[in-house]
């Protein structure tokens, strides 16, 4: 695999539609993905005294988390918008060569910064709900 440039790795929100078009949320600096799998562990006497796993068992879940450059775009609005309501939304994690993570996210924190001769900054957070594609 080819080393990627991190500007490449991209967040995008889904517009609504049934099928959605994804707008890249704008202003981001930093972009972080997690993929998380709870370990089902199923050891037991016969097992040697080392500890045995459960294959596929377990939630999975994709974390999220951003920080960037305030521009008002219509993306980043559509993003506080689903903060504030809760709604859970289509995003896609986009990645320099052309592989795609797809899925519905939950905002779980949103935060603004500024400093009185900076500019407005902020940080978000997402969880996914049901399971990510990866294409």
């Amino acid at each position: 695999m080819a080393i990627e440039k991190g500007s490449a790795f991209l967040l995008k929100v889904g517009d609504g539609g049934t099928v959605p078009v994804f707008s890249t949320v704008a202003g981001m600096r930093t972009t972080q993905l997690s993929i998380n799998g709870e370990a089902v562990v199923v050891t037991n006497k016969g097992s040697g005294g080392w500890r045995e796993l459960l294959s596929g068992a377990g939630v999975r879940s994709v974390s999220v988390s951003a920080a960037g450059v305030f521009t008002g775009s219509a993306a980043e609005a559509r993003v506080k918008a689903n903060a504030l309501a809760g709604t859970i939304d289509d995003y896609r994690l986009s990645f320099e060569s052309g592989e795609t993570m797809t899925g519905r996210f939950l905002v779980t924190r949103l935060d603004y910064a500024g400093d009185f001769n900076g500019e407005r900054s902020y940080t978000l957070a997402l969880e996914s709900s049901g399971a990510v594609a990866n294409g």
